[in-house]
């Protein structure tokens, strides 16, 4: 009875996910859809991928779409026998953002129940940690994938403590393989890193209960090795993806540099440290977990605009010269936020009613959760500074493998929002239900933690003016007194109003917690004024940064790249800043829609209007020299580092040329140009001249000098490519692309001499096969980024077809594991019910 008495009440808290997710997300009910800048450029650079998906049935995995071209696996490609992606889309079955927030609010309440096993703790905890505003904040800039593998966190920390607390080895293990596999489906593998950094310190403390012997060490063994084993498996459910991505990552920015300059060092993996740490937290700045506006706020919040406002009448009313106006440029980054990071959509705010309750937690809470959290929560909290603690960034960077990988430590704080509402509700379920907790210690720790929360608030409030100061040193170099001060009062002004607000929910939530040890208040009253003031608290604030304005009608969600300027279109537009940039850019899609619909043949666009490396409406239309991704291949990062920050006139074209620019797009937004480019060098051509060159940084400085139609610049250990294949000139000599595919193309030639055939492809060394008539033969780099293969004289037909190996054999290892996890399972099930059985008997025979 009791049993199905507690199934009802789970199955109402699940309503309550689904209700609450809905009443945040209510235009759903009208069909509207989130309109997230991350998923609008996806819809650009994916465009080519998903038409060959519709049109043929069958996948690529390679675009040319951004870039010059480059592997799909992190542009949205599918993997076949992928059965855990699959899974993992039934369980977003809701719609976008109602399905993140219902699995955000169901895994944690999974991991509440296991940690205290109670269904009002884990309802409350599910709500503490299904609000958290930097949740909001991505999701309302389309980080779907990151907050996809956040969904699984608490659901995967859930099935780990099954396991180590709770020694429930079956069920632990189906629950952490699933959700291990889960997590790494959702492709985040940054977020993923950052939560077994903090998984670290449970196994550690395990460790250590084991040694002290207040565990059985066979228990740690055994429980290492059943997490162990479904971790292996959780991750070898996903080996296309995995396989794939690391073959994919050696050749991106994120594997080992090529060049050897002032800021890269040949051979070394990984980004720089100024890529890796340019959004770090600030140390004061970690105070925004418990009030949200210490550093300010986001661009899009209204104060920010009304703030903008009152500047730009300010330098009207103030600013004579264009010299002071340039003088004030230098220093201005936003309005609201005045923290460490370069900028910010708002501040990763865990809630004041939570964080409160956390620190209490961790007082109150078993030892067995408390040193763990606590150990874990510090160290991320270390690293979420980033530049601003260099020794322990150092030493991360330098010797823990792939911390070099990722960068934005900011956003390491997950860990810390997943952590804080789970100690809050196990030192609040303790203080309500453990009677080892003597009143007076409760007490005592209740007036400490409570007094030194609120002085700590009175004392920002009361000198935080002067403390704090509210503006940036670069803001006080380069701006005059009267945009100085404006700008600290209003700042103040929206600290002010948080912090008093972090004051009342404290004083509320002490109040209650005193009240209810007194037996004023029943432990269920409690609960709810403790839920209700931090719900009304998280709510209120996640709704500066994912409101109504996200919400924007069906066609322009899924169809951002407009082309046609309307009365209507400007109606719906007006008001909602998320659909400015799709009335701003309408001209600009038009023209290359038209260069598209002109010129039917393979090229490629130079836009010089949107941003070219920031900007996939181009990759819409066609094949885009930019685009926008953060694991580019290292080669195109280079060029673009080495060409394209200052803008040469004879060196950029050069280079446009090689890249088949066929076309440019200058001009501004209302009156964009498209400028045919005849010097582009197409789809590929002849050469006969090689210029060998020793180190890859003579080599990318010569192709911008060099004449390419001509001359091939070849790296010196390819020489011996060329034994036995001499190059001959031959002006009649053409070749020419006759069929085109993402994944394969084909090329007629004649010559009467043997030649070196150059494409304008990305040279990329895995997957990609040349055939010559075809018979496969080998290829080699050119020109720094592209392929080349010796040709020899006569008429010939040239095919390069994709087709990576580690894409079939991901497909089996996956298949096998996924078999395995079923297998597994289905036998560990049926021996606890055996057991159970033999249990029953016996009880029964006695």
């Amino acid at each position: 009875m009791a049993k199905n008495k507690n199934l009802i009440y789970i199955a109402i808290s699940l309503i309550v996910f689904i209700v609450l997710a809905f009443l945040y997300s209510t235009p759903v009910f009208s069909g509207k859809q989130l309109f997230q800048h991350d998923i609008v450029q996806y819809r650009g650079g994916a465009k080519e991928l998903l038409d060959y998906r519709a049109d043929t049935g069958n996948e690529t995995y390679w675009s040319d779409s951004m870039f010059g071209g480059m592997p799909t696996y992190q542009m949205g490609s599918q993997f076949k026998g992928d059965i855990i992606k699959k899974i993992d889309s039934n369980l977003n079955f809701l719609p976008r953002p109602v399905n993140y927030l219902f699995l955000l609010f169901a895994g944690f309440f999974f991991l509440g129940m296991v940690a205290v096993r109670n269904w009002k703790y884990a309802l409350l905890g599910a709500t503490f940690f299904g609000l958290s505003t930097y949740f909001y904040i991505i999701i309302a800039a389309g980080h779907n994938g990151k907050v996809n593998t956040i969904e699984y966190f608490a659901p995967l920390l859930a099935g780990i403590i099954l396991v180590y607390i709770r020694k429930q080895y079956i069920w632990g293990f189906i629950a952490t393989t699933l959700f291990m596999g889960l997590q790494i489906a959702a492709n985040h593998p940054q977020m993923t890193y950052y939560l077994f950094l903090a998984l670290g310190f449970l196994f550690l403390s395990e460790l250590v209960r084991a040694i002290q012997k207040k565990i059985p060490m066979k228990h740690f063994l055994i429980s290492s090795g059943i997490i162990a084993a479904s971790c292996a498996i959780g991750v070898g459910m996903n080996s296309q993806r995995i396989m794939a991505n690391s073959e994919y990552i050696k050749e991106t920015v994120r594997g080992k540099q090529i060049l050897t300059n002032d800021s890269h060092t040949s051979g070394k993996s990984g980004m720089d440290k100024t890529s890796i740490l340019m959004w770090s937290y600030g140390k004061l700045e970690t105070l925004n977990l418990f009030i949200p506006r210490l550093m300010g706020g986001g661009s899009q919040e209204p104060e920010a605009k009304e703030m903008m406002n009152r500047v730009q009448e300010l330098i009207q009313e103030n600013v004579g010269s264009q010299a002071e106006m340039d003088r004030i440029s230098k220093g201005f980054n936003g309005v609201t936020y005045w923290g460490d990071q370069p900028g910010t959509s708002g501040p990763a705010y865990q809630g004041a009613v939570v964080c409160f309750l956390a620190v209490l937690g961790f007082f109150f809470a078993w030892k067995k959760y408390r040193y763990w959290i606590l150990g874990a929560s510090i160290l991320t909290i270390l690293l979420a500074w980033g530049s601003n603690f260099m020794p322990l960034s150092d030493f991360f960077i330098d010797y823990v493998p792939f911390y070099s990988k990722f960068r934005a430590p900011s956003s390491i704080l997950v860990v810390v929002e997943l952590l804080f509402p789970l100690i809050a509700i196990i030192g609040i379920y303790r203080f309500f239900t453990d009677e080892k907790l003597t009143e007076e210690y409760k007490k005592k720790i209740l007036m400490y933690v409570s007094g030194g929360t609120l002085g700590l608030l009175l004392i920002l409030l009361i000198f935080g003016k002067s403390l704090l100061g509210f503006y940036t040193d670069g803001e006080k170099t380069y701006f005059p007194p009267f945009l100085l001060d404006y700008l600290a009062d209003e700042r103040f002004k929206l600290f002010r109003i948080d912090a008093i607000k972090a004051l009342i929910y404290v004083v509320i939530t002490a109040a209650v917690l005193f009240m209810t040890m007194k037996k004023k208040l029943s432990q269920n009253i409690a609960l709810i004024i403790i839920g209700a003031v931090s719900l009304f608290d998280l709510w209120t604030v996640n709704k500066r940064y994912l409101n109504d304005e996200n919400y924007v009608d069906k066609v322009f969600a899924e169809n951002p790249f407009q082309t046609e300027s309307s009365d209507l279109l400007a109606e719906k537009v007006q008001g909602n800043p998320n659909l400015e940039s799709i009335l701003a850019n309408v001209n600009v899609n038009k023209t290359l829609e038209t260069i598209a619909e002109k010129d039917k043949t393979h090229y490629r666009i130079f836009n010089n209007i949107l941003g070219t490396f920031s900007e996939t409406n181009t990759s819409y239309f066609k094949s885009s020299i930019g685009g926008y991704h953060a694991v580019k291949l290292r080669r195109y990062d280079d060029v673009i580092n080495e060409y394209f920050q200052i803008m040469d006139s004879v060196k950029v074209p050069n280079v446009l040329n090689l890249l088949n620019a066929k076309y440019w797009v200058v001009g501004g937004p209302e009156q964009p140009q498209a400028m045919p480019n005849p010097k582009a060098n197409g789809n590929a051509w002849f050469v006969s001249d090689l210029k060998f060159v020793n180190t890859p940084d003579e080599e990318i400085k010569s192709i911008g000098v060099i004449d390419s139609k001509k001359t091939a610049v070849i790296a010196s250990s390819d020489k011996s490519y060329f034994n036995s294949k001499p190059v001959q000139a031959d002006s009649s000599a053409f070749i020419n692309l006759t069929k085109y595919q993402p994944n394969e193309l084909e090329f007629k030639s004649q010559s009467k001499t043997p030649q070196l055939a150059v494409f304008s492809e990305i040279y990329y060394p895995h997957g990609w096969k040349m055939f010559v008539d075809e018979k496969e033969v080998p290829y080699i780099k050119a020109d720094y980024l592209l392929r080349a293969v010796h040709v020899p004289a006569g008429n010939h037909t040239i095919r390069m077809v994709f087709e990576p190996e580690v894409i079939e054999k991901g497909k089996w290892v996956s298949l096998f594991c996924f078999g395995l996890f079923i297998a597994l399972s289905g036998f560990g099930i049926f021996w606890m019910n055996k057991n159970k059985k033999k249990i029953t008997l016996t009880e029964e025979k006695a």
